[in-house]
């Protein structure tokens, strides 16, 4: 994967345009405020169902990127499964990076 999207995704996370935790982003994509997920692809198997399913009904988009410490050392945080981009900006700009 390209490393240029962590970059983004980073300065995302510490300008308060992302969510984390699997509840909290359920709960973003049903309230219409998630613009894009970012799941990790070590994901276990209900959870990573759980989201897609989600994104699908509601019609967010899902990108699948690097391994779960991967995407938890670019927002700083520790086990982090998922990510919810909810700035349009920051998530255009990543779907543009991950394609």
């Amino acid at each position: 994967m390209k490393s240029n999207y962590l970059n983004i995704l980073g300065l995302a996370f510490r300008a308060g345009k992302c969510s984390t935790g699997e509840e909290v982003i359920i709960k973003a994509i049903q309230r219409n405020k998630a613009n894009l997920i970012l799941i990790a692809n070590d994901t276990g198997k209900q959870t990573f169902k759980k989201l897609t399913n989600k994104c699908t009904y509601y019609n967010v988009p899902y990108i699948v990127v690097d391994d779960r410490e991967t995407l938890s050392q670019a927002i700083g945080q520790s086990k982090r499964v998922a990510v919810a981009i909810s700035d349009k900006g920051f998530a255009e700009k990543l779907q543009t990076l991950l394609k």
